[in-house]
């Protein structure tokens, strides 16, 4: 049997890239179109070849998955906000960042279309490097930016995350050319973007490596995440975690809390801290009890 991995799935097919290089269309075996588990994109499996097409015959296990998007066996996770057309949203994507926290994931951000708007793209770069986030600047229309943005790709399994607008497709039309993704315009009478990529498939970088074009998405729930581990989610808290006067504090209300001095210092971003206390509101609001 060959190994390979899922690289986009369709109405019951999926074309495995195998380890030799090649791309084969499968269909599952029987068994496992039984099983509740869904077989992502990025599922690493082992096929048999007939001369007509091939058969998924097992799927390895996982080193991680996603929801959204759905997709598995990723190394990190590419933000994309835009400068202008459509504003940045910091909200969604702190809420973006947390679930890629919650996944055990590297994420890295970068800003495009900072042609439009430069002053607003430095100040959301700052905003997220003082939160400890990689961030570069680029512009798909101007190509700026593309080599540092390739350097990070580079050898990766890499799935992009971001609303609709931003460019997403027209970053990775730039980057490698050859994949001429379609890309949409923005909505004059909502400013938001319209949907251009409908499923999730995993694109061969010419250079090494492999990226996801993903659906952009507006909207994640704040579900399976534990009240206390919350605040693990927002890297710049962690070296405050342990000067607490109380174990287990949430940051919140109790007294002598270092998070909320670093905040009053500047060392935390108040906006990034506000939105910490309305995801912990949502948490709690998901519980049970």
């Amino acid at each position: 049997m060959e190994q390979g991995i899922i690289v986009k799935g369709t109405g019951g097919f999926y074309d495995v890239l195998t380890d030799q290089g090649k791309i084969v269309t499968c269909r599952l075996r029987g068994r496992l179109r039984l099983e509740d588990e869904r077989v992502l994109v990025g599922d690493r499996v082992k096929i048999t070849c007939s001369d007509r097409e091939g058969v998924v015959e097992e799927v390895l296990p996982r080193s991680n998955a996603l929801i959204r998007p759905p997709i598995a066996n990723v190394d990190q996770v590419m933000v994309v906000a835009a400068a202008a057309q459509p504003d940045p949203i910091p909200l969604l994507f702190d809420r973006i960042l947390v679930h890629v926290e919650k996944a055990g994931l590297k994420a890295f951000i970068v800003i495009n279309k900072v042609d439009l708007a430069p002053d607003a793209a430095e100040e959301l770069k700052e905003y997220y490097q003082t939160a400890g986030y990689p961030v570069l600047l680029a512009s798909a229309a101007q190509g700026r930016g593309l080599e540092e943005v390739r350097e990070c790709l580079k050898g990766r399994i890499t799935t992009l995350a971001g609303p609709s607008g931003v460019g997403k497709s027209s970053l990775i039309n730039a980057l490698a050319p050859g994949f001429s993704l379609e890309t949409g315009d923005i909505s004059e009478k909502l400013r938001r973007g319209r949907h251009t990529t409908r499923t999730v498939s995993l694109l061969a970088l010419p250079w090494g490596g492999l990226i996801a074009d993903t659906p952009g998405f507006s909207r994640l729930e704040m579900i399976d995440i534990e009240v206390e581990d919350l605040q693990y989610m927002f890297p710049e808290f962690e070296p405050y975690h342990s000067e607490c006067q109380f174990r287990g504090c949430l940051h919140r209300h109790e007294p002598n809390c270092r998070v909320k001095e670093a905040v009053a210092d500047g060392a935390i971003a108040r906006q990034r801290y506000e939105h910490y206390l309305l995801f912990l509101d949502e948490v709690e609001e998901n519980k049970p009890y």
